[in-house]
């Protein structure tokens, strides 16, 4: 495994490192605190839990539409299988084709893991850490006193903030971005789904439901458990990249001997 081979592997533990290390300095600090405090003015919140027409489109169509996603991406799967088992005819395939995500299936298989693991690795952390949100907090009119992470745990009160499992929803669409099919719409993809996961999550945070690092956090973990899944579905596919940079790189130097030679 060449040098570049490896990096591209083993980003997702760099990933995991700024992820623990986003953790500990909104733990040890007043920020998150002080961001909430610009949603909180006399005794109230910027916007009431439930109101409308803001919970149907920041909560409620967000869970649909990925839920659908996940839906028909199953269905791609299931007929893409079929095709290829029965060994369907090019007519019916190109009947198919045009409802179907042009992807091949362990990309497919790949997604659909990514949608399922992401929100479900959240909401076993927000069963362990027990953090609680900030309209729960006396310092924001509620019940319960403000804790660092490791007192929660221990105290293992009922709370369930941290991280945000609503915003992980979108941040789990990370997975397109490390899709060999789509690599060069990766950028786009970040930006997209980053602005969707943050406008969940601001949205949560705007009724105070959560502080700034669940959010963060979750992002950051999302898009770690993307990346390293991504190296272990996709590991040919880097490999094949990297000799395929590496032959190039070669026939330029052949080519640009053969000129120097030509000119001598």
């Amino acid at each position: 495994m060449t040098l570049e081979n490896n990096a591209v592997t083993w980003d997702w533990l760099k990933l995991l490192c700024v992820t623990i290390m986003a953790t500990l300095v909104f733990e040890h600090s007043q920020l998150d605190v002080r961001i909430s405090e610009l949603f909180y003015n006399n005794g109230h919140w910027l916007l009431e839990k439930g109101a409308q027409p803001y919970a149907f489109i920041f909560y409620n169509l967000p869970k649909v539409l990925l839920i659908l996603l996940a839906v028909y991406l199953i269905a791609v799967l299931i007929i893409k299988y079929r095709q290829s088992r029965l060994n369907a005819t090019t007519l019916n395939r190109n009947k198919l084709d045009k409802f179907l995500l042009p992807l091949p299936m362990r990309e497919i298989s790949y997604l659909l893991i990514i949608l399922a693991i992401v929100p479900a690795t959240i909401a076993t952390l927000k069963g362990v850490t027990h953090v609680s949100c900030p309209n729960d907090l006396v310092i924001f009119n509620g019940d319960l006193p403000y804790l660092n992470l490791w007192q929660n745990i221990v105290a293992a009160t009922p709370a369930r903030c941290f991280p945000a499992a609503h915003a992980s929803a979108g941040f789990s669409l990370y997975g397109l971005v490390f899709l060999p099919t789509l690599r060069k719409y990766r950028y786009q993809i970040v930006i997209s789904v980053t602005v969707l996961g943050w406008t969940m999550g601001l949205y949560k945070m705007l009724f105070g439901d959560h502080f700034f690092s669940h959010t963060l956090v979750s992002m950051l973990l999302s898009l770690t458990i993307a990346c390293a899944l991504a190296a272990l579905f996709f590991k040919q596919s880097i490999k094949n990249k990297t000799h395929s940079t590496n032959d190039d790189k070669r026939h330029t130097g052949i080519n640009l001997s053969s000129i120097e030679h030509s000119n001598i």
